[in-house]
């Protein structure tokens, strides 16, 4: 009779193709004697990642892929991985053989014996544990993102930016409608959603160095970081989305005033001419810095798709602005005088507006089939 399938191993990669079969080589030796499985889950990486994985599933069925077109985020990544596996317990690893696999074996042991335990994490902060050779400069960065992840966590963990942990898969199945997906920190993302405060387990490994590829690292990712605290915190009240995107339109009247400033008072061109130009200027910048940041996930890439995009963008923004001035001037008129007010509602329509219609024409249409 075949032995049940015990635990499954999420490896999210991107461009770690040199790693796959080092890290299947650790795997297989830290879990000799159980029954196991890795799913690789691939963004669509350049360097042939899927591919690689592909090649050892064809002799290894404990070795399977899962390769996204079109869609990046490593926490979403995770979880497509988690939710794919018939095994009762999850682990996450990086495929940058930067995490301790002989810890596994260790993480299964402690929520098989004990039934109240929810998930085991991986920390480099507990005794016996560390950031290996890190410098001064990074360990000040993560000691900094660990005292904001612990401000908005319900629990004392030590290492809440920890990507290595292990889970039952039926908690992350019941925990998945509440999960963000924002970020690449999904245990922080875990602990947050769910609604009890779940028991945790804390066992300590030494980070190594990454010795072949490059750090996913970027100030993209820390922004996005970020984003998943604000989510967290305040996301109820004001979606991150559209908070992220009226950040953006605040930066684009910035903008606007800079533009028209330069080409009005300094150049000497009509006010008229001056304003068209400081408009699109404006619309330029937040369509590329909204296709960046705000949709980052269903980002549009090729010359069609962006030109597509910002045209889409600058039509929704121009029908914004008549619905700014038509709400504007209807309230003052019915409230004889109220200019602030009245302005004030309508750059909130005008806000909401513009959200609405770009999330559906301008990267609803590409970002649902693929992008990131």
């Amino acid at each position: 009779m075949t032995r049940p399938l015990e635990l499954a191993v999420v490896i999210p990669v991107f461009n770690e193709c040199a790693n796959v079969a080092r890290l299947i080589e650790g795997i297989d030796a830290a879990l000799a004697g159980r029954r196991w499985e890795a799913i690789f889950v691939d963004d669509d990486s350049p360097d042939g990642t899927a591919d690689a994985a592909r090649e050892l599933g064809r002799t290894d069925p404990r070795v399977r892929v899962i390769q996204r077109i079109g869609r990046r985020g490593l926490s979403t990544a995770c979880i497509e991985g988690m939710c794919a596996t018939a095994a009762p317990l999850v682990a996450v690893i990086d495929g940058d053989l930067q995490h301790d696999e002989t810890l596994l074996p260790r993480m299964a042991d402690a929520l098989e014996a004990d039934p109240a335990l929810d998930v085991v994490i991986g920390s480099r902060f507990v005794a016996g544990g560390s950031t290996g050779e890190w410098d001064r400069d990074r360990v000040a960065k993560s000691a900094f993102a660990t005292k904001l992840a612990r401000a908005v966590l319900r629990a004392d963990l030590s290492d809440p930016m920890s990507g290595f942990f292990m889970i039952r898969s039926q908690l992350v199945r019941d925990l998945v409608p509440r999960l963000s997906g924002i970020g690449f920190k999904i245990l922080l993302d875990i602990m947050t959603a769910s609604p009890r405060p779940l028991a945790f387990s804390e066992l300590p490994y030494v980070f190594r160095t990454r010795a072949v590829g490059e750090s996913k690292l970027d100030h993209v990712v820390a922004l996005e970081y970020l984003i998943a605290l604000y989510d967290r915190s305040f996301g109820r009240y004001v979606p991150v989305r559209f908070a992220m995107f009226s950040a953006v339109g605040a930066m684009g009247a910035a903008v606007h005033m800079a533009v028209l400033a330069l080409l009005f008072r300094l150049a000497g061109v009509e006010f008229l001419t001056a304003t068209i130009f400081a408009t699109v200027a404006a619309m330029t910048f937040n369509f590329f810095l909204n296709n960046a940041l705000t949709y980052r996930d269903q980002r549009l890439r090729g010359m069609r798709q962006l030109v597509d995009g910002w045209v889409s963008f600058c039509v929704v923004c121009s029908l914004g602005a008549v619905a700014n001035v038509g709400v504007a001037a209807f309230l003052h008129d019915v409230q004889n005088g109220s200019w602030a007010g009245s302005a004030l509602v309508g750059v909130v329509v005008a806000a909401v507006w513009n959200f609405a219609l770009s999330s559906r024409f301008t990267w609803g249409r590409y970002g649902r089939r693929g992008a990131a």
